[in-house]
């Protein structure tokens, strides 16, 4: 029970990272019913691909990240590709991280120590390099007391709005039509949480079977959380609702309380970081074969010189992230996961999901059209 517990609080606690921050601007701009028809379509089919990436997992060798299942299944070209894909989508990823985390530490440390925005962005990332170079083992449980200290602040944040809060900031829509496909990607990008599966499979040592019980709970979570997360922002901040969420409640709460949320924000920017981290210097390591050492500086440096170079829009990043980079992730653990039902229908448990392979892909392709249409739109 406890290895199930573990199991579901690393998946759930990566997912539960930027992407939850940005949902309540989000709903603000494209309305909260829109927002929660999004999450009724993308739910369902994040966790029919989390599910197919667990199978894969469980029948596959470990100390493989998503080339290496690639490799075994789709084969050497198609493995080159993934390789782009991964490090682009985690690269992006971490730099979201860094964005948001920094920003936060900013906003929590800046009034009493000064400095700048840069500064403490800076120190953010240091300071997760560091802890990705010499690893965590105890990962599982700095994710579980990590999610059970951000329940805990968040329902301080309930509390204290609760006064605040109105059913009629939930009617507030900034937006035009042209927002109409603004929380596709956002959305997707916190639901996602896939490229965590086989490092949860590895950690479950002889009791790998739970991982097909983990992967709905264990997305199912982030999903309520990011919905209640959203009515109580967003009821309680209306159309003062900031970016990253949490700005927007200093005139409402105060520099004391809010310093508590920011505190939050820290917190889960921060093990996500880690964790996604961690992921990417073990796929260049183990999948591509680089050094140790290398595959640590390629990880944790490439976001933070993207950071450099001035992308610094965390919404824009988790969008085109979310709807583009995770979205052919979701199509190649589509492709894998028809070729090995194929290879091994005795292995597959439930043999009548494989019809929704193909209608997913289409799915995600179109997705990925609308993504750069709007992107160009938006331009």
């Amino acid at each position: 029970m406890l290895k199930f517990i573990y199991g579901v609080s690393v998946i759930s606690g990566t997912i539960i990272g930027i992407g939850l921050f940005a949902l309540p601007y989000i709903a603000m701009k494209a309305g909260f019913f829109v927002v929660l028809g999004y999450f009724f379509i993308l739910f369902p089919v994040a966790v029919i691909v989390h599910y197919f990436f667990a199978e894969l997992a469980l029948n596959t060798p470990d100390f493989k990240r998503l080339p290496g299942f690639v490799k075994i299944y789709l084969g050497k070209k198609t493995e080159k590709f993934s390789q782009i894909v991964i490090i682009f989508a985690l690269s992006g990823t971490l730099l979201a991280y860094i964005i948001l985390g920094g920003e936060f530490l900013y906003q929590l440390f800046s009034p009493v120590f000064s400095g700048s925005s840069f500064f403490y962005t800076t120190l953010y990332f240091l300071i997760g390099s560091l802890v990705i170079f010499f690893g965590i083992k105890a990962i599982a449980k700095v994710e579980f007391f990590g999610l059970i200290l951000f329940f805990l602040i968040l329902l301080f944040v309930f509390i204290k709005g609760f006064p605040y809060w109105e059913i009629e900031n939930l009617l507030v829509k900034t937006g035009g039509a042209k927002d109409f496909f603004l929380p596709y990607g956002v959305i997707l990008f916190s639901l996602w949480g896939a490229v965590i599966i086989p490092e949860v499979e590895e950690t479950l040592g002889e009791e790998k079977e739970k991982l097909r019980k983990i992967v709905p709970v264990a997305v199912l979570i982030p999903a309520l959380v990011s919905i209640i997360f959203i009515l109580i922002i967003f009821g309680i901040t209306g159309s003062f609702t900031s970016e990253s969420a949490l700005a927007g409640l200093r005139s409402i709460f105060g520099n004391g309380a809010v310093s508590a949320t920011l505190f939050l924000g820290v917190l889960t920017t921060f093990t996500s970081f880690i964790v996604l981290g961690l992921t990417l210097k073990k796929v260049l390591w183990y999948d591509m074969g680089l050094p140790k050492n290398l595959s640590w500086a390629i990880a944790c440096f490439s976001p933070y010189f993207l950071y450099i170079i001035g992308l610094k829009n965390f919404i824009a990043v988790i969008g085109a992230v979310g709807a583009i980079m995770w979205a052919m992730e979701a199509i190649l653990i589509n492709l894998m996961y028809r070729k090995f039902s194929i290879q091994s229908p005795e292995k597959i448990r439930y043999p009548k999901l494989k019809s929704l392979v193909f209608p997913i892909i289409v799915f995600f392709l179109l997705g990925i059209f609308f993504e750069i249409y709007y992107f160009f739109n938006q331009a």
